[in-house]
């Protein structure tokens, strides 16, 4: 996780527990219940804002030319709908848009303009996840979560005919990952608050490769994936 994220959930984090959010009344078993029957809903809405930081896994096809990617902190927003199965178990789908940036870096360039590659990445994000609770103790209920999700990438470039040696660099347009990460549910009187965070772990190579297969650019890419993390607030 970059720096930016971390101090962006400390700050977060610090200010839940100024407004005692996580104060013993929340986690005490004989605390007044919130929202008691909350969870017995067949199936229930929300929504959800974040943050998110891009990576890519790069398979090189030899060690002697270095790639660096540089991460950007990026935003995340979408919908929540959620289907109970059991007590315990829920299946979730929560499209959404995710935005961010990855700058990559090719060292054994002179020229500055060269050397960077902006990847800007709009994706629309269609996760379907199964959540496992735990059993709610007073009004916080922790829980995980994983799945599959597919993305498709407005910012891909898969269609332009230029390629790095006009300063294009090509991705295709979609992409499937697996996904998986852990919360808590804190239920309030009028609400229930879930923040989380993420791992999204690419699946399928993302690289459009440029017309010369000895470029200076991907030639020494054998496979690009995308790997990421999201912290996520969700309020149902």
């Amino acid at each position: 996780m970059s720096k930016k994220l971390l101090f962006i959930l400390i700050i977060i984090t610090s200010n839940v527990s100024n407004a005692q959010v996580f104060s013993r009344s929340m986690f005490a078993k004989n605390a007044l219940l919130n929202l008691e029957n909350f969870d017995k809903q067949r199936v229930y809405f929300g929504f959800y804002l974040g943050f998110n930081n891009y990576d890519f896994k790069i398979n090189k096809k030899y060690d002697d030319e270095d790639i660096i990617v540089d991460s950007q902190t990026g935003f995340n927003v979408g919908m929540i709908a959620d289907l109970r199965l059991t007590e315990y178990i829920n299946l979730r789908f929560e499209p959404g848009l995710s935005y961010g940036q990855r700058n990559l870096r090719f060292p054994h360039f002179t020229d500055n303009v060269d050397a960077l590659r902006e990847v800007k990445t709009t994706n629309i994000h269609f996760p379907l996840l199964l959540k496992f609770s735990s059993k709610r103790i007073g009004n916080v209920r922790p829980y995980v979560i994983g799945g599959i999700s597919s993305d498709m990438n407005l910012s891909s470039n898969a269609d332009s005919p230029d390629d790095n040696s006009s300063n294009r660099f090509r991705m295709t347009k979609s992409t499937s990952n697996y996904e998986m990460g852990l919360g808590i549910d804190l239920y309030f009187e009028y609400f229930k608050f879930s923040p989380s965070i993420r791992g999204i772990f690419g699946m399928k190579n993302e690289l459009i490769s440029d017309k010369d297969p000895n470029s200076p650019w991907t030639g020494n890419i054998d496979q690009i994936r995308t790997r990421g993390i999201f912290i996520n607030f969700a309020f149902h």
